[in-house]
């Protein structure tokens, strides 16, 4: 797998720093970097943004420990950062939302290694749909695994970090939708927007610790999630749909171009980092215009409802 790990990344909140192209030298396995020797607990490291997360963090030299829910795919990143020459210590699949599941992984780990140095939260799932066709469990599910999932991987693992005293970071990956109201998002915004609020407060109570947070919003990034996204309510097999996704994909990056992002803005200390340009462009502009981002919000909000008419949405 090849993740490159120099792109353009948000630097501050009113720019954007265009980075160079990596060199032969910058992929090398174990060169000095901010992450060499860290031990760096990943969780959703079978796949997407996860998964080049991790090639990438081990090609900078970091000691990796993994987990997701799937078994196979997690032993194929691992099989191939260990091909690569990179260090995967630890590996396990397990359920982030399920707390004593979190809570055995997190003990194994402090018994055998100490205190861990990064933990990044990345693992997440996706439930679009209108409130009038959302059933309960999407709710909770989404809640479940995208907010309380990293709540129970912080509260198991971070006050370890801070009575170590070494400091480290932690990096929690929200999304667009924990920016912007975007239509049909209630549920998958809920937990975004909460984990987006956790990290801001814990931003500045973990300072004092030497502990960074990042706060990564990531835009369309063409991983597994946009193909299995679940629409409640919607028939994904419309050509209409078909299209949408279609379109949604033609934009979106790279999982590893998405991965060098967040390696650079966590190596920068940024709290807010951004996967493309678009999003980062959004922000400033939800922020700064207030009234054109509310006409845009719901000029989405009335296209996406035709779409939905047309493609035979019940």
């Amino acid at each position: 797998m090849k993740c490159p790990v120099r792109v353009s990344v948000r630097t501050e909140d009113d720019g954007i720093m265009a980075a160079s192209t990596p060199t032969t030298e910058d992929a090398i396995m174990g060169s000095t970097t901010f992450w060499n020797g860290k031990l760096c607990f990943i969780t959703g490291a079978a796949g997407g943004i996860g998964q080049a997360v991790a090639v990438a963090v081990a090609r900078q030299g970091a000691r990796l420990l993994l987990t997701d829910l799937r078994t196979d795919e997690l032993e194929q990143t691992a099989s191939a950062i260990r091909t690569e020459g990179g260090r995967v210590d630890f590996l396990r699949a397990a359920n982030i939302a399920d707390y004593a599941e979190v809570q055995a992984m997190a003990d194994e780990i402090h018994a055998r290694f100490g205190s861990i140095d990064v933990v990044m939260n990345i693992a997440g799932i996706s439930i679009w749909g209108r409130i009038e066709d959302l059933e309960h469990r999407h709710w909770r599910d989404s809640v479940e695994v995208n907010l309380m999932g990293p709540i129970q991987v912080m509260e198991c693992f971070v006050p370890p970090m801070i009575r170590a005293g070494r400091g480290g970071a932690v990096v929690n990956v929200s999304s667009a939708a924990g920016l912007f109201g975007l239509p049909w998002h209630a549920a998958y915004s809920a937990s975004k927007f909460g984990l987006r609020g956790v990290s801001e407060v814990l931003r500045y109570d973990l300072a004092r610790h030497g502990i960074r947070v990042s706060l990564v919003c990531p835009g369309a990034v063409d991983t597994g999630l946009v193909r299995t996204v679940r629409i409640v309510g919607v028939d994904r097999d419309d050509p209409l749909m078909k299209q949408l996704t279609g379109r949604f994909q033609k934009h979106a990056v790279s999982p590893e171009a998405a991965a060098g992002a967040i390696l650079r803005g966590v190596e920068k200390g940024k709290y807010m980092v951004f996967t493309s340009p678009d999003i980062a462009a959004g922000y400033w502009f939800q922020r700064k215009f207030a009234l054109p981002y509310d006409l845009v919000m719901r000029g989405m909000n009335r296209y996406l409802e035709h779409v939905r008419a047309k493609a035979g949405g019940r």
